[in-house]
């Protein structure tokens, strides 16, 4: 670990002596013409220095509260209102927008929340992006070099894992301030330039700068850093407020196109979240751009004012009501939009509307999303997701399990009455043979990312419930069938009390996958403790029955004497699928205690 941090510092001073001496050359080389190489060169580290830095700092943050994130958001979303302050408050611990619409993405498609709700959350998630611009427009350059050695002495020497993930924010956040200051000094020399004044000044003409906004945040995939190098422009002197609204309006419209393009080829909850960001941003953007006089003047009323005169009073004034400006905007979209939640769903809903059966038959993943790999715990929860699908469709499996032996029919699926009962067992087998693939390569990928004790725990906790679960699922469909055909060779049936015990206890082995599903959502220590409890129990008794069997067949009851194999080795079937429910609760609890102690420390 020790290493590995050493190796990044060196990287990282690196960078940073490179761009600091580019802006010592900077000042060194301009005397009465302008070296755009220097200025160029300057820029690029700048910014590079800027995003990574907002990269290390999201990635800190994501690390320190990202776990309990989810249960945040899956809790607090049923009214709209809550759900916008929380989608603000997520958002703002993460730093990222699309790291929320993930989640939302997997809530929906789990039925852990509808569409209409996850609406408020995206509004909310809206306002959670402006609170960088804020920070970035308080003038904390000064500090940067500080905020690196405090971020990067914690990642080194702290004690425990949280501690090292607040030094990383903090370290990221300082080398994000050092990379606007390189950027802010870089144009330093461009006050005095005639030509790029003039530039600038056009993009007081909205429509020109709606497309550079748009254009400039698709380019770098980060409405928040397109937004920093505004501020930092307008730091300099360089951007009036009525230029700096259209080029921040654009970012908005600009982060939809990347949300838009990400959504080619999901699956349909995430066209749909992704539409519902690109209508309300364009929406938004509409409605406010004719205003923006009127706006302009609106911030400049509620901002703090300067005396100077000039640049000088368009940098003491502007960054901060450009970041005033940026924040009004999108909490004003959400207030206006908020109510209306219900009405955009419906049109949403027009062009992305629910099919029929789209999922059931089709063998896919629904929840594992790639682009979340590189942010563990939402990948961890996503693989949860995942795997309580897995027990969904072993549910499924089971509840179709009992109805051949107990009826003289074969049966039809339930779900998709155009298969038969075993065509169904079937395909929900291979269903989770792939499944089981999928998820175990998805959780090997999240594992070669950095991750805490706990974090490790749980990935190879979940391989392994993925393996029983899928175990489950080879069990019924292997034996089904050969017993199914057993039991008809035989052209008599069981007993009325060795039926009443087998539709019984399979009821209970469907009610431990059942628990077991409800427990993935969160890892809930108490519902695995009761599977834990009930696995006893069911084992008890199975006992108890096979006692009672046994006891027909002393007293020399026909149906039972014949039946007699088919009798326990159904019952031993159901028997090893709880024993598989059991051991998937301690792995459980297992995973929840490592959480615990990771807390704790």
């Amino acid at each position: 670990m020790v290493r590995c941090l050493l190796k990044k510092a060196s990287m990282i001073l690196g960078i940073v002596t490179l761009t600091a001496n580019s802006a010592l050359g900077a000042d060194a080389t301009v005397t009465d013409e302008i070296a755009w190489w220097v200025i160029i060169m300057t820029l690029l580290g700048g910014l590079a220095l800027f995003l990574y830095g907002m990269e290390k700092m999201s990635s800190g943050m994501k690390k320190a509260a990202g776990s309990r994130m989810r249960s945040i958001l899956s809790a607090l979303t049923d009214n709209r209102y809550m759900g916008m302050l929380v989608g603000a408050f997520v958002t703002m611990i993460i730093q990222s927008s699309s790291a929320t619409t993930v989640m939302l993405v997997s809530f929906v498609q789990a039925g852990l929340m509808t569409f209409v709700q996850s609406l408020g959350v995206i509004l909310g998630a809206d306002i959670g992006t402006t609170i960088t611009a804020q920070l970035v427009a308080f003038k904390l350059t000064d500090y940067a070099l500080l905020m690196i050695a405090i971020g990067f002495g914690l990642m080194m020497f702290g004690r425990s894992d949280s501690q090292k993930n607040v030094g990383e924010s903090i370290l990221g956040f300082g080398i994000l301030f050092y990379g606007m200051k390189l950027m802010s000094d870089a144009m330093y020399p461009l006050r005095s330039y005639e030509p790029f004044i003039t530039t600038l000044s056009h993009l007081e003409n909205p429509i020109m700068g709606l497309l550079v906004g748009a254009a400039f945040t698709a380019l770098i995939q980060s409405s928040s850093a397109f937004t920093g190098i505004v501020i930092v422009l307008a730091q300099q002197g360089l951007l009036s407020l009525d230029a700096g609204i259209p080029l921040i309006m654009g970012a908005n419209i600009g982060t939809c196109i990347t949300a838009a393009l990400a959504s080619i080829g999901a699956s349909r909850e995430a066209k749909r979240v992704a539409m519902a960001h690109v209508l309300f941003k364009v929406t938004g953007v509409l409605l406010f751009i004719f205003w923006i006089p009127w706006f302009a003047d609106l911030i400049r009323t509620i901002s703090p004012t300067s005396d100077a005169e000039g640049m000088a009073q368009l940098s003491a004034v502007v960054p901060r009501q450009i970041a005033n400006a940026h924040t009004i905007f999108n909490v004003g979209l959400a207030l206006a939009f908020i109510p209306f939640t219900s009405f955009f769903a419906r049109i949403i809903m027009k062009f992305y509307p629910d099919v029929e059966d789209e999922k059931d038959l089709t063998i896919a993943t629904w929840h594992l999303d790639e682009s979340a790999v590189e942010t563990p715990s939402l990948a961890l929860d996503l693989a949860r997701s995942e795997i309580a699908r897995m027990a969904k469709i072993t549910g499924r499996m089971l509840d179709s399990l009992i109805h051949p032996f107990l009826e003289d029919d074969p049966g039809m699926d339930k779900i998709h009455p155009q298969l038969t009962l075993v065509e169904g067992i079937e395909m929900r087998e291979k269903k989770l043979d792939f499944l089981d693939k999928k998820i175990k390569n998805y959780l090997l990928q999240v594992g070669q990312e950095e991750l805490s004790d706990s974090q490790v725990k749980e990935v190879y906790g979940m391989i392994t419930i993925s393996n029983h679960m899928e175990a489950i699922g080879d069990t019924i469909e292997r034996n089904l069938s050969p017993l199914v055909a057993k039991k008809r060779a035989l052209e008599l049936d069981f007993s009325e009390e060795g039926k009443k015990e087998l539709a019984k206890y399979n009821n209970k082995v469907c009610k431990q996958i059942s628990r077991l599903q409800k427990t993935f959502s969160e890892l809930d220590p108490k519902r695995a403790q009761k599977v834990m409890v009930k696995e006893e129990k069911y084992l008890n008794l199975e006992q108890q029955y096979r006692e009672s069997h046994l006891q027909r067949m002393h007293a020399a009851i026909d149906e039972s004497v014949e039946t007699h194999a088919v009798y326990t080795e159904l019952m031993e079937m159901m028997k090893q699928i709880n024993l598989h429910t059991g051991e998937i609760a301690k792995i459980i609890l297992d995973i929840n205690e490592s959480e615990n102690e990771a807390e704790i420390l």
